[in-house]
């Protein structure tokens, strides 16, 4: 078994903190070791991690991993979020196929265990430090495939905080496309007084008008007078339609809770509904500048220039010759993070990075353009 986890034993106001790993997330081959028939449109994949790559591969609930193979002569990259707990002794992912998805439905279809592949080493910040001293009640939000980071971290939980519980709100259309749904009653029978599970089902119906239809604001706030108390709840994690993740938030603040307790994490990139949110702080005066980039990677340098209004960072930087770290290219993974040593630059959107990250300088470079005539930029801070 691969020993993936080191027990924290974390402050209560340090239990939602990142925890940095050393060195940015890098590929590395790994040989798929077993594939699981999840539901009809969704497989779970497991890889096999050599003894020497098992540092690199630790990682906390909820994290992701960015996978990329070739598929009819093209390289595809897409992120997917670890469904096991760090205690399961395993690396394994869950890639529901969507209409259209060329990795997920190569996945779904055609891959084979022993298939190699490269994996980046584990990244992402919806995650939970886990301290089994303390005593939290958590509450989430799923809906479909957004349910894979949420079982990782509440396996977490119910293993290593003997005195907390969990409450899930997982959406889905019928009983049939609940992934991983005799996992989580068997954790319900192993936990029956620390787990409680809500199906809610939008084309089956279960004989409640509660559990009846999508989750939405209302559902929110019917929920929360029933099973859960606002005051009483450590920490929220919300996780699937980018329309639930609003609704929900938002309610939640307006039924009293804290912003800072709200947690949620987007599989694409947000639509201009959720723009609003982006914490990105426009800081330029919109003069149009030549800019004369440095970026630095494992020490290295790459020098480039880019028009303000030209690619961005990141593009740019590829198409230089760097081999920059990415994901998403959305604003949502944080993969592409890096710090502005000099110059400035300005992001057009910002969904992952903290208002004090930002405060110190990081930005997304999948998402940043120059604001002055000489800018230098570090993935190794």
């Amino acid at each position: 078994m691969l020993n993936f986890f080191k027990k924290s034993k974390n402050s209560a106001k340090d239990l939602f903190a990142n925890e940095k790993k050393a060195g940015r997330p890098k590929f590395h081959s790994l040989k798929v070791s077993d594939i699981r028939r999840e539901t009809a449109d969704c497989v779970s994949v497991a890889f096999d991690v050599p003894a020497e790559l098992s540092e690199d591969y630790r990682f906390s609930p909820g994290q992701y991993l960015t996978l990329e193979t070739e598929i009819a002569g093209e390289k595809v990259r897409r992120s997917y979020s670890l469904c096991s707990s760090p205690f399961d002794g395993e690396l394994r992912v869950a890639i529901k196929q969507v209409e259209g998805g060329k990795f997920s439905t190569w996945a779904n279809s055609d891959l084979i265990v022993g298939c190699e592949m490269q994996v980046m080493s584990p990244d992402g910040k919806f995650t939970a430090k886990i301290d089994g001293a303390q005593k939290h009640n958590y509450v989430a939000f799923a809906a479909g495939s957004g349910i894979t980071p949420i079982y990782s971290i509440l396996k977490s939980v119910l293993e290593e905080e003997p005195n907390s519980s969990f409450t899930l709100f997982y959406g889905n259309k019928t009983s049939k496309s609940v992934i991983f749904k005799e996992q989580i009653e068997a954790l319900k029978n192993t936990y029956m007084n620390r787990l409680e599970v809500h199906h809610v089902l939008s084309r089956e119906d279960q004989g409640s008008d509660l559990l009846k239809g999508r989750i939405d604001a209302l559902k929110c706030s019917d929920f929360s007078q029933r099973f859960f108390d606002i005051k009483e709840v450590s920490g929220y994690f919300l996780c699937g339609p980018e329309a639930m993740i609003n609704d929900v938030s938002s309610k939640l603040q307006d039924l009293g809770a804290e912003k800072s307790t709200i947690h949620f994490e987007l599989f694409t990139s947000p639509t201009d509904a959720l723009a609003g949110k982006t914490k990105v702080e426009k800081k330029s005066t919109g003069s149009k500048v030549d800019s004369k980039l440095t970026v630095i990677l494992d020490g290295d340098e790459t020098h480039f220039d880019l028009s303000a209004d030209g690619d961005s960072v990141l593009d740019a930087a590829l198409d230089a010759g760097a081999d920059v770290p990415y994901a998403c290219k959305g604003a949502v993974c944080c993969t592409c993070r890096a710090k502005v040593l000099e110059g400035e630059v300005e992001m057009d959107m910002n969904y992952a990075l903290e208002d004090d990250e930002v405060a110190d300088g990081y930005v997304l470079t999948c998402q940043s353009h120059p604001r002055s005539e000489k800018v230098v930029i570090s993935f190794d801070d």
